[in-house]
This record gives structure tokens, C-alpha cells and sequence, in this order.
């Protein structure tokens, strides 16, 4: 990079792949083909890589205009949940004459290979899981108008941040079994460092602990069904007070939570009550079916969308926390006698 420069140009990558600039506007502008060979192409795209190289969109907007497209980014789909995400924020984008393009990590949570050398030249904005954030490094998405989902507002690296009122979704859950009677509980957390998980051992932790007489034990898990089971089989056995409530961060962990339960003998909810956390398909295919928070993944994706398209405008989103509700169903019960 020039000494004198503090963005890297195209003429830079030019340099560093050995090629005209005209080269590289064909190949980042994705119309190369016929006009430079696949070797080349790839040379300039390692380049731009190398040297952090990113077209300036406000001069590229200035002569095109707006290219009114926004990319999503989100774990691997491996639930619904994130498919409503789309489904709502796609909605408010045609609203507006804006595309949305799909972007599921690959590896699910972690960095991810960028597929954008040339495409994430053409986005107006980004819409991002904080389950997803390592992924913005690699395909540089932090450096367009940015709005976080699930993610801390005090440490986002959006421009604005929109969430689900999770806290309070496990405080009516810990509400809910404490009324029942219960006092003795297993968390059975999902084993991956992101903040919407830690916000849920927060307030489970903070709840119980204004209630005298109550224990609480924790169990990381993988969110699978086989790695649940495992975690919680392994701490139902632990010696000790057995919990009677089981409190899980997502509906595929109680799922592996019911196995666990059948495998050791225990009835739900004469045994063990079992609650879980987003309200998906799998909680009403579930027998008995599950005590679960209701998590609005389509008005989710909608606020989200919102608050991007008020970013691009140069407005201030709105504030607050998207409330959730707990749906009460056959898995939880007042514990049974010891």
C-alpha cells in the first residue's frame, strides 16, 4: 500500500497482481469472463484480499446509484428459527424496493471463507447474528452500515442493535416453575460463547437467587439433540440433590433432554419438568409437549430490516426489546414427592 494512503486502491491491487486497473474493475466487477483468464481473475482476487481492498461505494453510488441490496448473515440454518428471520426481513425489504442475499455461515459459529471477492461491493448494508459476528471479518461486512442481531448493545459493532427481550423470557420461565414449587434446577446451557446464551445464565442466575432455598447446577451442551442427551444424562447422575426442573436455552436441547429423562427412568413432568427456549415445530412433536418461550422470529427479522433501512436513511432506530412469551404445555409440573 502507498505510504501516503490509508485505503488501499485499485490501482494498488493492479500492482500487487501485476495487471491493469481496467483488469481488476472486470474482475471485481464480476465480468471478467471471456475478457481475463481464470488465473488472472483468481490473482486479483487474492490480491484484493491480501491488501483489504473493498471498491468506494459512495463514489460507485454517486455513478450507479443505490444498489438497494442488503446481505443477512446468520448461522448455519440448521433450525427454523433463523429461516423466519428471512422470511420477516425480506418481507420489509420489498416494502421498500430492497433485495435481501442469504448469507448462512458455513461452519455455522467462527469465521467463515468469504464467498464476496466481488459481490459485497454491491450491498448497501448488512443485518448480522451475533452468533455469526466472526463471519463479518471475513467477508469485511463490518465495514458497511451494520445492525446486530441478538448481540450486546454495549459492545456491538453495529450501528444499532436489535433484540429479543430473552432476559425476560427466562425470568417467566424460572417464574413459572417457581410457582410450581420447584427449588432445585439444571441449566442445561448451550456450549457456545455468544452473548444472547450468556444473557439466559444471567437472568436464570439472577432470578433464582431472590428466591431463598433455591440450587442451581449448569451443564454445558453442544445444541444437538445427541450432545444434549450426553450433558444431560451425565448430570442427572451427578450424586447429589437431583433437580427437579430443568431449564434448557433452546427446544432442540430439551429434545436431547427427553431422551436423557426416558433413558434414566424419570416421567416427564411427574419426575422432571422441562422447559425450553424459541417455541419451534419440534416443541408440539414432543410428548408431552414442551413448556417453551415463544420467540417471534419473523417480527424479529422485520425489526431488523427496520432498523437497517432507518441506518441507510440516516435516521435513529427505534429502541426497545422485542417482547417474548411463554407457552405453557404438558413438560412442566409441580415436583413430585421426594
Amino acid at each position: 500500500m502507498p505510504p501516503n494512503s490509508t485505503r488501499p486502491t485499485s490501482r494498488d491491487v493492479a500492482q500487487a497482481a501485476g495487471v491493469s486497473q481496467a483488469a481488476v474493475s472486470l474482475v471485481l466487477g464480476d465480468k471478467w469472463r471471456g475478457r481475463v483468464s481464470e488465473p488472472t481473475a483468481e490473482r486479483v482476487r487474492e490480491a484484493a484480499r491480501d491488501l483489504g481492498y473493498r471498491p468506494n461505494l459512495a463514489a460507485r453510488n454517486l455513478r450507479l446509484g443505490s444498489t438497494r441490496t442488503v446481505l443477512l448473515v446468520v448461522p448455519a440454518l440448521t433450525t427454523e428459527f433463523f429461516a423466519g428471520v428471512y422470511t420477516g426481513a425480506a418481507r420489509v425489504a420489498a416494502d421498500h424496493g430492497f433485495g435481501v442475499v442469504l448469507y448462512p455461515s458455513p461452519e455455522g459459529v467462527g469465521p467463515a471463507r468469504d464467498p464476496f471477492a466481488s459481490a459485497q461491493a454491491a450491498l448497501d448494508g448488512v443485518l448480522a447474528s451475533s452468533m455469526a459476528a466472526d463471519a463479518l471479518t471475513a467477508i469485511r461486512g463490518d465495514q458497511l452500515p451494520l445492525v446486530m442481531l441478538d448481540s450486546d448493545p454495549a459492545g456491538s459493532l453495529g450501528a444499532a442493535t436489535v433484540n429479543l427481550d430473552i432476559a425476560d423470557g427466562v425470568r417467566q420461565v424460572a417464574d413459572h416453575l417457581l410457582a410450581l414449587g420447584h427449588r432445585h434446577f439444571l441449566h442445561l446451557a448451550a456450549d457456545i460463547p455468544s452473548w444472547t446464551f450468556a444473557a439466559r445464565a444471567h437472568a436464570l442466575t439472577a432470578r433464582l437467587a431472590t428466591t431463598p432455598g433455591t440450587t442451581l447446577r449448569t451443564a454445558a451442551a453442544p445444541i444437538s439433540i445427541e450432545g444434549a442427551l450426553t450433558a444431560a444424562e451425565t448430570a442427572l447422575r451427578t450424586p447429589g440433590p437431583r433437580p427437579t426442573a430443568l431449564v434448557c436455552d433452546d427446544d432442540k436441547l430439551a429434545a436431547g433432554a427427553y431422551k436423557a429423562a426416558r433413558r434414566l427412568g424419570l416421567r416427564i413432568p411427574d419426575d422432571l419438568s422441562v422447559t425450553g427456549l424459541d417455541d419451534l415445530a419440534l416443541a408440539t412433536a414432543l410428548d408431552p409437549e414442551l413448556t417453551t418461550v415463544r420467540l417471534d422470529s419473523e417480527l424479529f427479522g422485520e425489526a431488523g430490516m427496520t432498523a437497517l433501512l432507518a441506518v441507510l436513511e440516516g435516521r435513529t432506530p427505534a429502541a426497545g426489546d422485542i417482547p417474548v412469551h411463554l407457552v405453557v404445555r404438558g413438560s412442566t409440573a409441580p415436583p413430585g414427592a421426594p
